[in-house]
């Protein structure tokens, strides 16, 4: 046993790896991954890039795929679907053994699409229709044009990861979306899944930059704190969503909570411990998707108890303490989605020029 089979097994978080790559599945580590206690998988368009990019593990299949016709952006989704699938099919065994709870393993829609709300709807119909896995989760940007595309794909009773979450008004929206989405539907609702991935550590990296502008002993004293107060406020906020009797006339029909996804865990700041945004965000019914290095930090040295609630009044102070410093948290979280869409779409953009070149070398 394993630290992150503890972090499972006594605190109700399931840890996922945030990171995938097609070596990995054909030599077994990712089944080793498994094996120490990860519970899922998520991908994104720079993922992938580094995956594609930074080994020839690919160039086979796509010398085929070309062969046959195939564009590049064709044969990058080809690509990505066999890793998916064969992801799939290595956490399957958990999916089952957990009853659908865990086992996902995420794909996200073309990042171009994050502020076309029907685009994002069809994108996310063919990957779920042509992955069509009951462990697949289909990633959709929480833009404001994402959350109708969110609605439509739960009320179809597609599962969805609603990703680039960075603020609390829009994770409500978001919530509400994948309630809202549920009470369309009709008859049991426990074919349905959706985790919701807010991001951490980029709010730190962000907030902490404004606060340096600022330059007051005061606001300098809250470096580094932001993040995770606003995670713990948002588990507040999801244990209010999934209570009451709105919730649990759902819940009487097998449907799921949308569970809190902890994303961007790995701590950008190497003055702050390298496990600080896994050992802060732990309890019940969460996810934290970590890189391997992460993963394997809280492996050696991470501690293992419930924290996310454990002060949700302190939490709501800095959150005010920020704001009375100055830093506008609804700008902070406007920019850092822009950012977020920007660097997926270029990851995707660049992908596709080393797949031309790498073409173009065969």
């Amino acid at each position: 046993m394993t630290r992150l089979h503890d972090l499972h097994a006594q605190e109700g978080q399931s840890p996922w790896l945030d990171n995938l790559r097609r070596g990995w599945i054909t030599s077994g580590e990712l089944g080793r991954w498994v094996d120490r206690g990860v519970r899922g998988i998520t991908s994104n368009p720079s993922i992938f890039q580094k995956a594609m990019t930074g080994s020839d593990a690919y160039d086979e299949q796509l010398r085929s795929l070309i062969a046959d016709g195939a564009t590049i952006e064709d044969s990058y989704w080809d690509l990505v679907a066999q890793d998916i699938l064969d992801a799939l099919e290595i956490m399957r065994p958990v999916h089952d053994a957990s009853d659908g709870v865990d086992g996902y393993v995420s794909v996200e829609v073309d990042p171009g699409l994050a502020s076309d709300t029907d685009g994002t709807i069809v994108a996310g119909r063919v990957l779920d229709e042509r992955i069509d896995r009951p462990n697949l989760y289909v990633k959709i940007p929480a833009t404001v044009e994402g959350i109708p595309a969110i609605y439509q794909m739960i009320s179809e009773g597609r599962s969805v990861n609603v990703t680039l979450i960075f603020s609390l008004v829009r994770y409500a929206e978001v919530m509400e979306a994948y309630v809202s989405g549920l009470e369309a539907r009709d008859g049991d609702l426990s074919d349905v899944s959706s985790v919701a991935s807010f991001f951490i550590s980029r709010t730190d990296s962000e907030v902490d930059r404004r606060l340096d502008a600022i330059g007051s002993e005061s606001a300098l004293a809250l470096r580094g704190r932001a993040a995770v107060a606003q995670g713990q406020v948002a588990y507040e906020m999801f244990r209010q969503m999934f209570s009451g009797e709105r919730w649990e006339a759902l819940a009487s029909r097998g449907a799921r909570v949308q569970r809190p996804l902890w994303a961007s865990t790995s701590t950008k700041n190497p003055a702050y411990p390298d496990t600080l945004y896994v050992d802060s965000l732990i309890g019940p019914d969460t996810v934290n998707t970590l890189p391997d290095a992460t993963l394997e930090a809280f492996e050696d040295h991470g501690t293992v108890a419930r924290t996310v609630d454990a002060n949700p009044v302190a939490a709501h102070a800095t959150l005010q303490d920020l704001t009375t410093a100055g830093v506008d948290l609804d700008d902070v979280a406007r920019v850092l989605e822009d950012e977020g869409v920007a660097s997926f779409l270029e990851s995707f953009e660049d992908l596709l020029d080393s797949l031309r070149a790498k073409v173009a070398s065969f």
